[in-house]
């Protein structure tokens, strides 16, 4: 049963905080659920990416970002959204097109905050609405975002720390958003009833100038990863603790398990989630690579342990988005602690690796 939390949350279309500098929104050319993969035109020769970030891995979809934060596939599998956590970007990208500014949302990028997630609103193809995790210098929060706009707040008031400010965004129905969030550096704060820190929280989207009602569907999260969903309905959270990192689920009724699905005692640093009919997907940062976790379709069980994937191909990974053509979705973070190459920060699009075994 979930635990209803208080919160400042507000989603009032005319009294929304000020930013500053003002946030830019650009549709931008193509911006939508085209697949620019399928198109029968073939990309201006301007609009081919030339120079020293072209990458001659043929999996490489975009390169030379700074270090990411979240990702989502665009509809039509063919483009996807990825946020740069620092600089507050969010950009569409494609393969064999340069990245193309949607939009610029000033964030407080100390420590581990800044452009946490991006989300399309389920209603996309008609209201192109983006909805973001974002840190501010006072919260965490999650905002909308509408061309030409500025953000409007959707829940505020989320506990921000030096460290655990990480957070997921998600929609688990039409109407209703889920939203993972960090313990701000506080454990105590991520077991507290009172606190939004540190849980998986639901709500449905209010209307104009209401507040949601945030209910807990888990607690005592540490350094949130990312939260996703999968065909069958079921979400699945990835969270980093000090004894080890964690992807817990939620079934499709609201019932949670007696523990974890999974847990990795050595702390590869899970990450993004991205979820397949047979197995979810699961970024490590500091393992350098993609788990790949088989799942009983009927139980819902890990049935094995997880298998690596790519390891040491691209370096260190955060993202993590699932397409509907079968393709996984991954980018990366080595400009943020690790080792970055010419071409990083990149995203990667390869198969989507069978839950039995990886992608060679």
């Amino acid at each position: 049963m979930g635990v209803a939390v208080s919160s400042c949350a507000r989603f009032d279309d005319t009294a929304s905080t000020p930013f500053t500098p003002e946030p830019t929104f650009d549709a931008g050319p193509g911006f939508g659920p085209q697949d620019p993969t399928t198109t029968t035109t073939p990309p201006s020769a301007s609009a081919v990416p030339s120079g020293p970030c072209v990458d001659p891995d043929p999996a490489v979809v975009a390169t030379c970002l700074d270090t990411t934060g979240g990702l989502v596939t665009m509809p039509g599998g063919g483009a996807a959204l990825v946020t740069e956590r620092r600089t507050g970007r969010i950009l569409q990208v494609a393969p064999d097109t340069e990245p193309v500014e949607v939009a610029k949302i000033p964030v407080d990028a100390s420590g581990d905050g800044g452009l946490l997630d991006v989300a399309l609103s389920p209603t996309f193809d008609e209201d192109r609405l983006l909805y973001a995790y974002i840190t501010t210098p006072t919260d965490n929060r999650v905002v909308r975002i509408a061309a030409g706009d500025t953000p409007k707040d959707v829940l505020t008031g989320i506990p921000r720390g030096a460290t655990g400010n990480g957070g997921g965004i998600e929609f688990s129905s039409p109407t209703e958003m889920v939203v993972l969030t960090g313990n701000a550096g506080n454990p105590a704060a991520a077991t507290d009833p009172a606190s939004l820190a540190g849980k998986l929280l639901e709500f449905t989207l209010p209307a104009p100038g209401a507040a949601p009602s945030p209910t807990a569907l888990l607690s005592g999260i540490g350094s949130a990863g990312d939260v996703c969903r999968d065909p069958g309905g079921n979400l699945w959270v990835t969270d980093r603790t000090e004894l080890e990192d964690r992807l817990q689920r939620v079934g499709a009724d609201g019932s949670v398990g007696s523990g974890p699905a999974w847990t990795w005692p050595e702390r590869p640093g899970v990450a993004g989630c991205a979820a397949s009919p047979d197995g979810i997907a699961v970024s490590l940062t500091g393992a350098k690579a993609v788990a790949v976790v088989a799942v009983d379709p009927g139980s819902g069980a890990v049935t094995a342990a997880p298998i690596l994937t790519v390891q040491d191909r691209y370096g260190m990974l955060r993202g993590a988005a699932s397409s509907t053509d079968g393709l996984l979705w991954v980018s990366t973070v080595n400009k943020s602690g690790g080792e970055p190459g010419p071409n990083d920060d990149r995203v990667v699009r390869i198969q989507f690796p069978a839950g039995g075994g990886g992608f060679d």
